[in-house]
């Protein structure tokens, strides 16, 4: 469960790094909401059962809550899963807490003290650099178990481990590099070269991205199923099910987690909005229902009745946790589908003001200097930077145009250059030839020509294109030939680099970064999503 945690650490390092939590004030709801969806079931469970094993009820399982959001698809607004992230986040950090605080026995200051000097050693080597070989993986490893012979539980190594990963974008450097490494393995392919592609490749990507990747088909597929399989198992028997209905341990964690988070989750969120005016990033009612959801305590619930319970006990607790994981997805499913039905201007009603979404482009639209195709003023913005000799950008051509008229008026695309002259030796040219048709007010004419013609973008080409296009060839060659509009496109490089911008085809909807596949059925949703607000 160390590497589980581990994972946990990464993802909060990267949201911390690149994500919502990057703007700080936009941590306090989520925050006050996590707390109260803590303190709620806390105070259900002990009313019910009493005792000190309330740990069971604090944390909602992240991975099948999100799961069952994704489940829900348009009933669920992308600022809503971004929310419940965050949420979730500050409830698993809360629950790693408790499990130091609460399930430590006798803790030892000598080891504790091994522990802090390791995690202290393993900083410094990433700081030098040094972020893979034998000696940081013994590092890690002497963390974990100066950790555990402390009396702490050792899942905290992971997380802290998690949290000293920073992430990045790839930068543009990088990737030339690798692509450099790459070209010198086609000339000569040998295997010291393999080795430095190797490299090159994985050193474009931040230690957090290379970590996840390698990480999460284990603890997605091995180690949380091998954790359910050896902890969840209940014998459904009679005798046990009549236990677990008359079980106020059973009854007492149902009530906690699926009424305790509903109520908990959407009264923090009111009350810290209306009494606090802090800014909302989503409406209220979706922010219940999905309150409702979070009512599924799986993994970190069975991890902690497993630490507190034995025998017929723990039996019941189980129960309980696997009743109330159920009912709260029935229930999410439920207060979705009742909110869906509700006017939009209450679908969407906060009770203070809502904060705008996060713009990862850094420099605006501006219809005046920006290639706008579709209507100027239309709802939503597709922005793609692309490369004209870019395949991948040839083949997100079609599903753009397809975008177009199938959004028509509601829908504007916006085209800037991106050139990778290390991979795409014509690409420069080509934009400074599109400008230059773009003078002439014929841009959007050869940005489809070049598109059309990926494998044709030399000069005599270009001069081609010009002339079936209609320019005036003398002028257009000598704007391209003196590098006339060679600033326009360096102004489009730089916003690109600003945005964290490596490759093409990189899409944005909004001001947003859109980070999954280009095919048409993705971006329609991404479109959709921009569409329907938060």
């Amino acid at each position: 469960m160390a590497l589980f945690f581990l994972v946990i650490g990464l993802e909060i390092r990267r949201e911390l790094d690149m994500g919502e939590l990057r703007e700080r004030r936009r941590v306090a709801l989520p925050v006050v909401a996590a707390l109260g969806g803590m303190a709620a079931p806390i105070l259900i469970y002990v009313s019910v059962v009493g005792g000190s094993a309330w740990g069971v009820v604090i944390a909602s399982d992240t991975a099948f809550v999100l799961a069952v959001l994704a489940v829900m698809g348009r009933r669920t607004p992308v600022r809503l899963r971004v929310f419940m992230l965050t949420l979730m986040i500050v409830d698993d950090v809360a629950a790693l807490l408790v499990i130091a605080a609460v399930y430590t026995v006798d803790p030892s200051v000598l080891w504790l003290a091994v522990a802090v000097a390791t995690f202290g050693l393993v900083l410094v080597l990433r700081w030098a650099g040094v972020g893979r070989g034998p000696v940081y993986v013994a590092a890690r490893v002497g963390l974990w178990l100066a950790v555990r012979e402390s009396g702490l539980h050792p899942t905290l190594a992971g997380v802290a481990l998690g949290l000293a990963v920073s992430a990045y974008p790839p930068s543009r450097r990088d990737l030339a590099r690798a692509a450099s490494l790459w070209r010198r393995f086609r000339e000569q392919p040998t295997p010291e070269l393999a080795r430095s592609v190797r490299a090159g490749l994985s050193g474009a990507l931040s230690p957090n991205a290379r970590l996840q990747s390698v990480l999460h088909p284990w603890t997605s597929f091995f180690v949380v199923p091998v954790f359910a399989l050896a902890n969840a198992g209940v014998a459904l028997d009679g005798g046990t099910l009549e236990r677990a209905a008359g079980s106020t341990l059973t009854l007492g964690i149902v009530a906690a987690l699926v009424a305790g988070k509903l109520f908990g989750i959407s009264g923090a969120t009111w009350l810290a909005s209306r009494v606090g005016r802090l800014p909302m990033t989503v409406g209220l009612p979706s922010i219940v229902a999905a309150a409702g959801v979070a009512g599924i305590g799986f993994t970190i619930s069975l991890f902690v009745a497993d630490l507190a319970f034995t025998g017929e006990r723990l039996e019941e607790a189980k129960a309980g946790i696997l009743a109330a994981s159920v009912l709260a997805a029935g229930l999410g499913w439920l207060l979705f589908g009742a909110i869906a039905r509700l006017p939009e201007g209450v679908r969407a009603r906060s009770a203070a003001g809502e904060l705008p979404s996060i713009e990862d482009l850094s420099e605006p639209v501006d219809p005046q200097v920006d290639h706008v195709r579709g209507p100027v003023d239309a709802p939503v913005t597709l922005l793609e930077y692309g490369d004209f000799e870019c395949p991948f950008c040839g083949r997100a051509e079609p599903v753009i145009r397809s975008l177009l008229e199938e959004f028509g008026s509601e829908l504007r695309y916006v085209f800037r250059h991106l050139p990778l002259p290390d991979v795409h030796v014509h690409a420069e040219l080509a934009a400074q030839a599109a400008e230059a048709a773009g003078a002439q007010g014929r841009f959007w004419e050869m940005h489809d020509r070049l598109f059309e013609h990926q494998d044709d973008l030399a000069a005599p080409a270009l001069l081609e294109h010009a002339e079936a296009l209609g320019l005036d060839v003398e002028r257009f060659w000598e704007d391209v030939r003196t590098g006339a509009f060679a600033r326009r496109v360096v102004r489009d490089v730089r916003s690109a680099d600003d945005s964290g911008v490596a490759g093409t085809p990189t899409f944005f909807v909004d001001g947003r970064r859109h980070h999954g596949a280009y095919d048409l059925d993705s971006l329609t949703r991404a479109v959709r999503a921009a569409h329907a607000g938060p």
